[in-house]
């Protein structure tokens, strides 16, 4: 051998030696062996099977963990797929599979099942189901492998469940609470009805689908888009209308179509129909949005939810709790077994501050014309009414409110879907007794004094230009003082005052009475505004603004709200309309003295005795209150529409003021006294 290979040879086998001389090194721990440092392998695997069925990953459950004698029975097709149809059809989610270690380490031997308690949670259509469970482990060899495998039964997906059941979900609709008015008249009530649906796979023809559409009076594309929601199984009841117990007729006729199912129901009403329709809402199927947002909470795809006024204000208190029954038909027949069931929850009732009958009086007295109305409790700030004007029928909407009708409504040119109790307008005159509080409190106004007016048309100086105040009423007689400015609603009294109390002063004294804040309240309504910018920029708009025109806008409530003052002693209470709120919070206070109050409410009875609210000197009710009318300008700067205002109160008896609004009165030979004449009525069946 050639020395230098030999030496080559030589060095290699030392190496070998060196290496063989070191100390082996320490080897990592595979994570699983780490975990299984305390704890069985039995105990290892239970605890990775409830991994994957809390991930509902079926497939490597039953292709990883299920012993040989489970497969054998069962096989993938019972395991994976029907335990994912059943989950779907629950509407399961948040699965959360638990089991309780045991306090000292178990040593299990292979040839001993291996038993964990385990607690199994999920959250379905209609609320939680729950259960617990025995998870066993056998000890066993598959390919060569041996370990633990799960021992399974259908039991595991729910309690009772056998293999080859039919497995329904029938869901138990809650009784939504109902509102009632002060005097426990239903507002919103639940009536007896039957709930007319199909279930596709039985339900598939289209003369199927057209005798169901004649006898329901509907169109056969709402069966069909019932039908084609995302949430619909072929198998499932689709609710497709509700029918009230006593339209037997209808009843009859639907009974008669093949394939249809009838639940019985509850049915929501609304017995006041349009005079409560913008405040109280109604409810209607829930939307995919809202669905979405309310992720979560219980809502199923085929809930009714509150959609507008108070029925969507106070759904989380109305709503009540949906309940759910598993029913598994087995293979041999009979009854079917109860495999799980949620009792569903009544929601509250809940009694609102509303008259529902003044609320009606006041609706039916606006005669259909656009306008809005509010009634409050001078004493609490409850409100009493609140009117919006034209409505609509909300029990049109219940019963499915074609598309037809639902755009004839949207196209009126009067708006009844229009909510205008929650929006803003020019008061005009309603708003001096506010002005004259104002003037008082701060001192620029004095009772006593008054001012030579002569003419119906007064400006400042020349600087502005066209723009002059006008009043109605030149033939008074000088000197004009508060008491005659307010009988007669004199503008130019008013804007000369205004301009004595300052600008400052009147826009910290109409914030005071609440303007530019919102308006505590259930609902959204537009706060009133002083101006567009909150300021008053000019001494023609500061004289302009002082008797509510100008850009000055008041929500109707509101305005109801800042008579109160004058009634109780300076206080303005937040409205409110639950009547459980048992204890009046006061909104603002300190805003009118005794002795100016007394002032203004004996001007406010000679406005109805003395001056032009005529209509509403009746004998039957010693009424006080304020007319107002407001111009509103065409853009061409020719006159255009009026809106009349009156707010009254029956000065003997002043447990209900109510401000009205009535748009559209410049035909009217006498002004907003025709809308004193409709307030009148009402105070005077009122105290009937």
């Amino acid at each position: 051998m050639d020395k230098k290979l030999l030496r080559i040879f030589a060095l290699i086998v030392l190496i070998i030696l060196l290496a063989g001389c070191q100390e082996e090194p320490e080897v990592e721990t595979a994570p699983d062996e780490a975990e299984a440092e305390g704890t069985s392998q039995a105990e290892i695997r239970a605890q990775q099977y409830l991994e994957l069925w809390n991930d509902q990953e079926f497939s490597k459950m039953y292709g990883s963990f299920l012993n040989q004698g489970s497969k054998d029975v069962y096989g993938s097709l019972n395991f994976v797929t029907w335990q994912e149809d059943i989950y779907e059809q629950l509407g399961v989610s948040d699965v959360n599979v638990t089991y309780e270690p045991p306090e000292e380490p178990v040593e299990y031997t292979k040839d001993t099942p291996a038993d964990f308690t385990i607690h199994v949670e999920m959250e379905t259509l209609a609320g939680p189901i729950e259960f617990d469970q025995t998870l066993t482990l056998l000890h066993e060899s598959h390919d060569e492998m041996e370990d633990w495998f799960v021992e399974w039964d259908p039991s595991y997906i729910l309690p009772r469940l056998e293999l080859g059941d039919e497995v329904e979900v029938q869901m138990t609709e809650a009784v939504r609470g109902e509102l009632v008015d002060r005097h426990d008249r239903p507002i919103a009530a639940n009536s007896e009805a039957m709930t007319i649906g199909i279930v596709p796979m039985n339900f598939n023809t289209s003369e199927q689908k057209q005798k169901l559409a004649r006898a329901l009076e509907i169109d056969v594309e709402e069966i069909n888009a019932a039908i084609n929601k995302s949430w619909v199984q072929p198998h499932y009841f689709v609710p497709i209308k509700q029918v009230p117990m006593n339209n037997q007729l209808m009843l009859d006729r639907v009974f008669a179509v093949p394939g249809t199912q009838q639940v019985t129901s509850t049915f929501r009403e609304y017995p006041y129909g349009e005079a409560l329709a913008h405040l109280i809402g109604y409810i209607g199927p829930i939307t995919a949005e809202q669905l979405a947002e309310l992720e979560g909470e219980g809502y199923g795809p085929n809930d009714l939810i509150g959609r507008q006024g108070l029925e969507r204000a106070l759904e989380e208190r109305l709503r009540g709790k949906p309940g759910v029954r598993v029913l598994a038909y087995r293979a041999g027949g009979g009854d079917p077994t109860v495999l799980f069931e949620n009792d569903a929850g009544e929601g509250e009732v809940v009694k609102l501050t509303i008259d529902a009958e003044l609320q009606k009086s006041i609706f039916e007295s606006m005669g259909g014309e656009p306008g809005a109305s509010a009634a409050v409790h001078p004493e609490t700030g409850e409100t009493l009414a609140l009117v919006s004007s034209p409505s609509y029928d909300p029990n049109e909407f219940l019963k499915g409110i074609t598309g037809s009708r639902y755009q004839e409504l949207s196209d009126d040119p009067d708006k009844p879907l229009f909510i205008r109790f929650a929006a803003s307008y020019s008061p005009g005159s309603a708003i001096k007794p506010v002005t004259a509080a104002i003037g008082l409190e701060s001192g620029a106004i004095d009772p006593e004094e008054g001012v030579d007016i002569e003419g119906e048309r007064w400006q400042l100086n020349g600087s502005w230009g066209g723009f002059h105040i006008t009043r109605l009423h030149p033939e008074v007689e000088n000197p004009v003082d508060l008491h005659k400015a307010l009988v007669y609603s004199d503008n130019i009294y008013f804007a000369q005052k205004g301009l004595e109390i300052g600008r400052e002063e009147m826009i910290a004294g109409y914030e005071n009475f609440g303007f530019t804040e919102n308006i505590p309240f259930v609902l959204n309504l537009q706060p009133s505004t002083i101006t567009n910018n909150g300021s008053l920029g000019s001494d023609g708009q500061t004289a302009d603004t002082a008797y509510g025109q100008g850009q000055m806008l008041v929500n109707i409530l509101h305005l109801a709200a800042m008579y109160e003052p004058l009634l109780n002693g300076g206080t303005m209470y937040e409205a409110s309309i639950l009547l459980e709120e048992n204890e009046p919070v006061v909104w603002k206070e300190n805003l009118v003295s005794d002795d100016n109050a007394e002032l203004l409410r004996a001007a406010l009875r000679s406005a109805v005795t003395d001056g032009y609210a005529e209509s509403a000197n009746i004998d039957e009710v010693a009424i006080a209150g304020k007319t107002g009318t407001t111009e509103l300008k065409m853009r061409t700067g020719e006159a255009g529409k009026e809106n009349g205002y009156f707010v009254g109160y029956d000065s003997d008896n002043p447990d209900a003021i109510i401000a009205m609004m009535i748009e559209g009165i410049e035909d009217e030979s006498n002004g907003s006294d025709y809308v004193a004449a409709k307030v009148a009525s009402v105070l005077k069946q009122h105290k009937e």
